[in-house]
């Protein structure tokens, strides 16, 4: 397996050079609206430490993730009024994996929607509300 690239733009936006529309950080992990959004509050969980994907995490990095996945997953579901949630995971190119660190896409959906095609970007002032909803859901817990 290639090595992990501590220039991929996940690395780059935990060390701040790229800016993100956080809405959840502990010690561990850290979620994030993406910006190409597949869904309405369509956001990303990733380890907070170097991992390119699944295949090489430790037992502890995807505990942390799975967590935050879990909580994120839950507060989606509240602030959008959603059905249910579509958690997924891409490894390597032959996978879908595009960028190379762990993430996890977490979206709501509600019985009956399709997902937008991948690759579109989003209008980021609308995803900027949608990330204020996730967090107020966050804070009601």
């Amino acid at each position: 397996m290639p090595a992990y690239d501590p220039d991929n733009i996940f690395a780059k936006l935990l060390r701040g050079e790229i800016p993100a529309t956080r809405v959840y950080e502990d010690g561990e992990t850290l979620a994030f609206m993406d910006i190409m959004p597949r869904a309405d509050g369509h956001l990303l969980v990733i380890p907070k430490t170097p991992c390119r994907n699944l295949l090489d995490a430790s037992p502890a990095q995807l505990a942390a993730v799975m967590l935050t996945v879990q909580k994120l997953s839950q507060a989606v579901v509240k602030a959008f009024g959603a059905d249910g949630v579509t958690v997924q995971q891409f490894n390597e190119a032959a996978g879908g994996q595009e960028v190379f660190h762990l993430h996890m896409h977490v979206l709501p959906r509600r019985a009956g929607d399709r997902l937008r095609p991948p690759g579109q970007m989003g209008d980021m002032a609308l995803i900027g509300e949608q990330a204020e909803k996730i967090r107020a859901a966050l804070s009601e817990e």
